[in-house]
């Protein structure tokens, strides 16, 4: 699904919070999530933002935390 999206804006898609480069992965669910490619948040954590309908949600507040 993340495809969908133009590669000149994924080299500019960064973690609102740490503005780590973002890479794909999958949540828990099997979704496609972008994830933060640096530990963010704590030694080991990672944040893993949403895709709605192809275009990546990059709020904090939508964000989930995971451990790596």
């Amino acid at each position: 699904m993340t495809d969908a999206i133009e590669p000149w804006v994924r080299e500019i898609l960064r973690c609102p919070v740490g503005r780590h480069e973002l890479v794909d992965a999958t949540n828990e669910a099997g979704e496609p999530v972008l994830e933060c490619a640096e530990d963010c948040g704590g030694a080991g954590q990672r944040r893993q933002f949403p895709i709605t309908d192809g275009i990546p949600v990059l709020l904090e507040s939508d964000a989930t935390t995971v451990t790596r």
